[in-house]
């Protein structure tokens, strides 16, 4: 199954029936490797956990209200880094979870962790910084979005390393130059 029907199908119908959970709670969703999900190795293209991780991380912000309350204020999350792991390959009908969880903040994002588990096992992991835009333009505040969603940004500091991998992979804002020099 293509991955946009994927997400329609998973956020319309999973979001409205899935209990509700805190914004210290690690989210679980369930998928199967389809065969639109395999790259010419046959297994699961790296492409696909990318977006699959986007639906996870969609699933756990709308189970805890946050997405709501973002979106009545016109904020929607946007991923300024992230890297990924993997231990092992995923393949055509294997079943698997992404287990997503908020490690913390610092001034400027979020920060996530996400796996992929198959039978308590992970087979790949990321992590993801992600900032917060207004829909009308700028750049949200970690301080503002606390108080839009209600979450004490401060009570959960990002560890350290996580700080320093986004510090060491970060772009130039886009207002900086940015020239392509190898």
């Amino acid at each position: 199954m293509d991955i946009l029907l994927r997400a329609a199908r998973y956020l319309r119908i999973r979001v409205s029936k899935a209990p509700s959970l805190e914004p210290t709670d690690v989210g679980r969703m369930s998928f199967r490797v389809q065969l639109s999900d395999l790259d010419e190795l046959r297994h699961m293209n790296n492409g696909v956990y990318l977006s699959t991780m986007d639906l996870a991380r969609v699933d756990l912000i709308s189970r805890t209200g946050i997405w709501a309350r973002m979106q009545e204020h016109g904020v929607y999350p946007v991923v300024a880094a992230q890297t990924i792991s993997y231990r092992r390959s995923l393949e055509l009908g294997q079943r698997y979870d992404i287990e997503t969880r908020i490690v913390g903040y610092d001034a400027r994002a979020a920060y996530l962790e996400q796996r992929f588990v198959v039978d308590g096992e992970i087979v790949a992991r990321g992590y993801v910084a992600g900032r917060f835009l207004r829909r009308r333009g700028g750049v949200v505040s970690m301080e503002e979005l606390g108080e839009i969603t209600g979450v004490d940004v401060t009570a959960h500091p990002v560890p350290d390393w996580m700080r320093e991998w986004a510090a060491a992979v970060a772009l130039p804002s886009r207002k900086a130059s940015a020239p392509s020099e190898w």
